[in-house]
């Protein structure tokens, strides 16, 4: 049986924490932020952990990283 391969396109925008949750980046702050209110932006800093439906999907794209 041949390796799986990783998304590259997972491996590039998640991280696995150690207790197997998902981080990633905050959405919604590459353009218009003119349009955006001072509460969004300040909101959007930084990294939150993924929902657990969203996680199950994440992982199927990243075999290795559990």
């Amino acid at each position: 049986m041949p390796k799986m391969k990783t998304k590259a396109s997972c491996k590039k925008r998640f991280k696995v924490t150690a207790t197997g949750k998902i981080k990633h980046a905050q959405a919604g702050k590459r353009h218009g932020m003119i349009k955006r209110t001072n509460k969004f932006i300040r909101d959007a800093r930084g990294t939150t952990v993924m929902s657990e439906p969203d996680t199950k999907i994440v992982k199927q794209y990243m075999p290795y990283a559990r």
